[in-house]
């Protein structure tokens, strides 16, 4: 093994250090801007930190070091948020957007109410966790400090799936009923092994379990409340990480809307936005997903003093609504996976929308869909980041935009 000595020079969008080496970019994972670090110079790999920042700090989690879920246990607070902040400035600049950016919004909340955990069986050992850093090696975990706790005996839960179907992932969510279970077996699951499933899920108490997209069992209906109604999820269907991070982005994007009494709420999901929105104006949803649709159209059918509600199964991505349609919405709201809405917001510049608020989880993203709403008309009147992916190099935000 030969070693390296580098010195750090910035921090990069996905959270690892950048140097340079023998005239080449290098990134180096858990070290942070102004360090000076020796690197096995085969692999890479961090073996010391020579001069650390004024800014690191001691993780709190033990598996940190060889677990690849967080990014940035170890940079102090302060110094973390104007790096998370910034990656929202830097986006749009980038796109020669000039605007004022909001402090980073703390949503973590009581925890990820969420979690993606990898199983394994290896010669009769189960295992459970999630990928270890920089590799497909799987990081075996006891716990993870980043959940609710309601989901402290979700790792237990993925181990003891390991021993019943094998190798594969289980999607964990913690609801007001219970515990959702979302898991794909890598082998195929046959039909005898039903009641057994069954049984593991009552042994767990759990509220739902499917298995490859199939419903094995459903004990509770798994439910989320949204706004003023209760939403019973899709399996293995879109949720915000943490209730507090839905609680926010909902809010920023009901004060952005402001007056609006007609609303389009696109990529909705099972509805997030749209059933609050529908306190207080008529909406109408469109989302690819109609699993999610349908579980919309009932929670909204089971709430009382809700505004009308309609909604439609569209792929935003290949039919975004034209011009024509959105002539009779006065807000609109869009919330498009990392890869963003650029057909949809082409489509919105050339529309007479008088507000929209647009969610995303990638700044890049967004930068590129605001230069076409500003190219279209339109003034951005605030843009505020989220951090409901707390210690990940991962930012939400909110942009508001008027039809000047």
């Amino acid at each position: 093994m030969s070693e390296e000595h580098l010195h750090i020079d910035a921090l990069g969008r996905r959270a690892e250090g950048i140097a340079t080496q023998d005239g080449r970019t290098v990134f180096i994972a858990r070290t942070l801007a102004g360090e000076d670090v020796t690197v096995d110079g085969e692999t890479g790999k961090l073996l010391r930190i020579d001069r650390p920042s004024p800014d690191r700090i001691d993780p709190f989690c033990v598996y940190y070091r060889e677990c690849g879920g967080c990014q940035l246990q170890h940079m102090a607070e302060q110094a973390y948020r104007r790096w998370k902040r910034d990656l929202v400035v830097q986006s749009f600049a980038q796109r020669g957007i000039g605007t004022d950016v909001d402090d980073l919004v703390d949503a973590h909340g009581a925890g990820r109410r969420r979690v993606s955990l990898h199983f394994r069986d290896r010669d009769g050992e189960a295992r459970a966790g999630f990928m270890a850093l920089r590799s497909h090696d799987l990081c075996n975990i006891a716990a993870c400090p980043i959940l609710v706790p309601a989901l402290a005996r979700g790792v237990d839960i993925a181990r003891s799936l390991a021993v019943v179907l094998g190798d594969g992932d289980a999607v964990l969510t913690a609801t007001e009923t219970g515990l959702d279970a979302a898991v794909k077996a890598e082998r195929k699951v046959v039909e005898r092994e039903a009641p057994k499933l069954a049984r593991f899920a009552e042994g767990h108490d759990l509220a739902r379990l499917s298995v490859n997209g199939e419903t094995i069992v459903t004990r509770r209906p798994p439910e989320i409340t949204m706004g003023g109604a209760k939403v019973i999820l899709p399996a293995g269907g879109f949720l915000q990480a943490t209730a507090e991070g839905e609680s926010i982005l909902a809010a920023l994007v009901l004060e952005g809307l402001g007056k609006a009494k007609v609303v389009a709420d696109l990529f909705s999901g099972c509805g997030p936005f749209a059933l609050r929105i529908a306190a207080r104006a008529k909406v109408f949803a469109a989302d690819n997903s109609k699993p999610a649709i349908a579980a919309l159209i009932r929670a909204h059918r089971d709430a009382s003093g809700l505004k009308p509600l309609t909604t439609e199964v569209r792929d935003l991505f290949k039919a975004p609504l034209v011009v024509n349609e959105l002539k009779d919405f006065d807000g609109v709201v869009f919330d498009p996976p990392r890869a963003g809405a650029e057909a949809q917001a082409r489509q919105l510049a050339r529309s007479k929308v008088k507000t929209i608020a647009a969610v995303s989880c990638d700044p890049q993203t967004l930068a590129r869909d605001a230069e076409i709403l500003i190219g279209g008309g339109y003034a951005l009147k605030r843009v505020t980041p989220v951090d409901q992916f707390k210690w990940s190099s991962h930012v939400e935000t909110v942009a508001v935009f008027v039809r000047r």
